[in-house]
Parts: C-alpha cells; structure tokens; sequence
C-alpha cells in the first residue's frame, strides 16, 4: 500500500490513481493524514479488505503534501554508513547508535520551496522509518511489527550552527531550520518491496548525482534501530526515524559544494519515489 497527502487529505495511490480515503471509508477514517497512524493496523485490514473503491485523479495530477504532516517524535541517527564516517574522519560505534532529533516543525512535503537561512546548507538523503504500532522495548525480531512503512527523507543541515566553534555545537537546532525534514511522496509499506532492508538511496544537487548507496550499507538496521530507541523511549504512532546519510555530503568535499539560492535538489528510495525540492533565500513563503 501507497499512502499520500493530497492537499492535506489522506489518500491511498491505487494503480496511479488517488483514493480519497475519508469518501472511501464512508467517514470512517479521517481526512486527516496524522490520525490514521494511531489506527494503523485497523487502517490495514480495511484497505485490504476493500474492493471496488471508487478512484479519483492520476496521481500526476495531484498535489502531494508530507505525508505525516505532524509527527510527535522525530529521531535521527547519525554516523550510519561506514563510507559517511570515513569522509567525514569520524569514528563511529559498532555498538550504539548515535541519536539526535529533528524538531516536527522542520517537517515539509516532498515538493515544497525551502527557504536558505544564513550559513552553510548541505543536503543528507535519507531513508526515514514511519511508526504504526506503539513500540516499547522491542527486540530487533519484531521490530518490523511496529513500523507502518518506509518513506525518503532529506535531513538538511545548517553544517556552521552543527558543528560549533565559536558556539556549542547545535545537531537538533542545526537541522530543524523551517522545512528542513522533507518527506515523501509516499509512505509505502514494507510488503511492497522484495527486501525493505535492501533498497537504492541518493541525490541529485542540479542534475549532478551526489549521492548513491544502498540502506543494506547501514552499521545499524531499521530494526536496530528501532530496538535500540524503543529500549529507552516510547516510540509512538505516526513518529519518524531518520536513519542516516551516506558518503558524498556536500560540507566535506574539496571544493566544499553547499546548497545555494536557486538550486534544485532531487532525493530518491527506491520503490519509494522522487521528491524535488527547490531553494530560494528569505523567509518562508
């Protein structure tokens, strides 16, 4: 299963066209995108069971919005492939992984314009974790139990305000600049790919690949991951994991290649989708 925000209405993409899910269901799921999480294995059974549903526009035709507009929790991992820690001259744990948080007012759609604040802006694709089942304390064999499905992600980084001198270093701050949590298009469940564990990341910065690996590279697994978070705190319905980058940041490469106004950005998952991201400075528009 597909799961959208079209123009803030949940809705399922059924052979390229788009299910409003609240006329679907009669009424029996909201329109809004956020509540379905808390009732996602209901949610499931339902879709499973539905025949017939009446379908609206293609899904190029629509206007897609983030997909989990309004998590309560949003984790990230960082130093998550062996490649990322190498350009950076890093080390990283075997053992642990290394956790921070992008605030949810960061999150933006897969689409959206995003406005550059002052400093230097790298780009960071993800794969990012969507929470369907409360889970606590969860070893790592069931924790796929407790995920609604996989969505991609791009957790920029204001990389001057991250990293310190002549200040504190700042992760969550320096992350969580307004929309800098892109996700999307979709949140796509884990039945609808051969190997979930296994799936081609990347981005492009202006039609340059900066970008490519495959999710099976990361130190810690999304069931790691998801153990080792829900070992310490309640992972709740709807929250977002950010699972990590791999090598080819723009802050590490000689000639350091930032993000600049006018710049257009494309990040990929594969089974997943494209989203398109364009910058301009200023405020929010």
């Amino acid at each position: 299963m597909r799961v959208v925000s079209v123009e803030g209405r949940l809705a399922m993409v059924v052979d390229g066209q788009v299910v409003d899910v609240e006329r679907a269901s009669g009424g029996r799921f909201d329109a809004a995108p956020q509540a379905v999480y808390a009732r996602w294995e209901e949610f499931v059974a339902w879709a499973a069971e539905e025949r017939g549903m009446r379908s609206g526009p293609a899904l190029h035709e629509v206007t897609l919005a983030a997909p989990v507009p309004e998590p309560r929790q949003v984790f990230a991992i960082g130093l998550n492939y062996r490649d990322h820690v190498a350009e950076g001259g890093l080390e990283a744990s075997d053992t642990t992984p290394m956790v921070f948080t992008k605030f949810p007012s960061s999150v933006a759609g897969p689409y959206d314009d995003v406005p550059l604040p002052p400093g230097s802006v790298d780009f960071e694709a993800e794969l990012v974790v969507v929470i369907g089942k409360q889970a606590e304390r969860v070893p790592a064999d069931r924790a796929w139990e407790h995920v609604a499905g996989l969505t991609a992600g791009q957790d920029l980084s204001e990389r001057e305000l991250q990293t310190g001198p002549p200040h504190p270093p700042q992760f969550s701050l320096a992350k969580s600049f307004p929309k800098f949590a892109p996700i999307g298009p979709a949140v796509v469940t884990p039945d609808e790919f051969d190997d979930p564990s296994d799936l081609e990341i990347g981005c492009h910065l202006n039609g340059e690949q900066m970008q490519k690996a495959r999710t099976s590279d990361m130190i810690f697994s999304v069931a790691d991951i998801v153990a080792y978070l829900s070992s310490v705190v309640p992972l709740l319905p709807g929250d977002l994991i950010f699972t990590g980058t791999p090598s080819g940041v723009g802050f590490v490469r000689d000639p350091k290649r930032l993000i600049t106004p006018g710049d257009v950005l494309l990040t990929h998952v594969e089974g997943i989708g494209t989203m398109r991201h364009h910058f301009h400075a200023g405020p929010v528009r």
